[in-house]
């Protein structure tokens, strides 16, 4: 090769590479967008909250990705699968979004997440249920970050059933989050050699229970487990204490409690209701000073775990941007599944090839009035569940991404 034609071939190469760095950012800016429930019965525990929480971890990561600046929008899915798969359609194809998160309802989340395998676009459930999301329709491109169904309703189904309550029915939502609750907790009850002796479903934010709660008390379980979640959990537990289940030897279980629920009932309603939390914002110093800042942002309230979740996926979303040093979702997706997770939501947490980040849960009781400093003082954390306890072992959740 000639001297001229080798730097020719140098200034090429050299040309190359500048317009491959030139384009690591695609449309030189990096655009996450919040796909939550903003009014409807998960507002409370995701919604604006999911917002604030993606606007602090993008301000907490400097602003900017690779030297570009990063950017959130937002939108309501109505709880609709087709709204939230059209919404994720608009942003990616003509609004140019690079990553989607939150999504709460499972139906919705499953659907979004089809939407980003086919237009290669990372999307991250941070406050969905179902393990289908990591399991048969797990994606490339798509993640699990704060619990499902499996980690929810297994570790508190045990621990309820080592005191001694053996009869289970379900009152469970009419939508595949409710029905993977139930399934996991029914799977775990038999195990345990206790058996389910009923079920009944109801409507999404159903405002009336008291058919339901009639079922739950004629079958005389000892546990009713409330398999739902937001508005339709208060509003179940407020009418089954009007119905007096309790006091007549019969307890409430929630699948999916969260902080705001028990702060919508009062201690007075929820005290001894057990749950499984991912994160408690009073669990440490810096869950406390990150719930400060959050509070600031948020009309004074705690953040749930699926909004600490929100920050802990957009901050680790961006570390691997700038490690991949593209914001390719392929590219970005690997290296999001080789980072370690080490920050204010978890330690030693890890990213399985099925997209599930995996870490500890906390075994959590509501406490007793008397008991409360404060009107976000609610959990008596009883215990921690190591996360290889936690949640659903890899080899059994039929990811078509994992190695046998």
């Amino acid at each position: 090769m000639s001297i001229r034609s080798g730097v020719a071939a140098l200034l090429m190469a050299l040309g190359l590479t500048s317009a491959a760095t030139a384009q690591q950012v695609s449309d030189d800016v990096v655009r996450i967008g919040v796909l939550t429930d903003m009014t409807g019965p998960y507002a409370d525990f995701a919604g604006p909250g999911s917002v604030a929480a993606a606007r602090l971890a993008i301000e907490d990561h400097g602003g900017r990705a690779l030297g570009r600046p990063v950017e959130v929008v937002f939108a309501d899915h109505q709880n609709r699968p087709d709204t939230g798969a059209a919404t994720a359609r608009r942003w990616i194809d003509t609004e140019r979004v690079d990553m989607i998160i939150d999504m709460p309802n499972s139906a919705v989340a499953l659907a979004v997440q089809q939407v980003g395998r086919e237009r290669n676009r990372v999307i991250i459930n941070t406050s969905a249920a179902s393990t289908e999301l990591t399991g048969r329709q797990c994606s490339p491109v798509g993640f699990h970050w704060v619990s499902d169904s499996y980690a929810l309703s297994s570790g508190t189904t045990r621990a309820v059933l080592q005191q001694g309550a053996r009869s289970w029915f379900y009152l469970t939502v009419d939508y595949e989050g409710g029905y993977a609750l139930e399934r996991a907790s029914e799977a775990t009850v038999r195990a345990e050699g206790g058996t389910a002796v009923g079920r009944v479903r109801h409507p999404l934010n159903a405002p009336d229970f008291s058919s339901f709660l009639l079922q739950a008390q004629a079958s005389r379980a000892q546990v009713v487990a409330l398999a739902n979640a937001g508005t339709d959990t208060i509003n179940s537990i407020k009418q089954a204490g009007e119905f007096g289940l309790t006091r007549r030897g019969q307890r409430l279980v929630g699948m999916f409690v969260n902080i705001t629920d028990i702060r919508a009932l009062g201690l007075e309603t929820a005290q001894g209701v057990v749950a499984t939390e991912a994160w408690y914002w009073d669990q440490n110093d810096e869950s406390r000073a990150f719930a400060r800042r959050f509070a600031e942002r948020h009309r004074g309230a705690m953040p749930t775990q699926y909004q600490a979740g929100v920050y802990s996926a957009v901050r680790h979303y961006l570390r691997a941007i700038e490690a991949a040093g593209t914001d390719e979702a392929q590219a970005v997706a690997a290296r999001m599944r080789q980072l370690p997770v080490n920050d204010m939501f978890a330690r030693n947490g890890r990213v399985r090839e099925d997209g599930r980040h995996v870490h500890d849960m906390y075994l959590v009781e509501a406490k007793r009035p008397e008991d409360s400093r404060g009107e976000w003082d609610l959990y008596r954390v009883l215990a921690t569940i190591p996360a290889e306890q936690a949640f659903r072992p890899l080899a059994e959740g039929g990811c078509p991404l994992v190695r046998p």
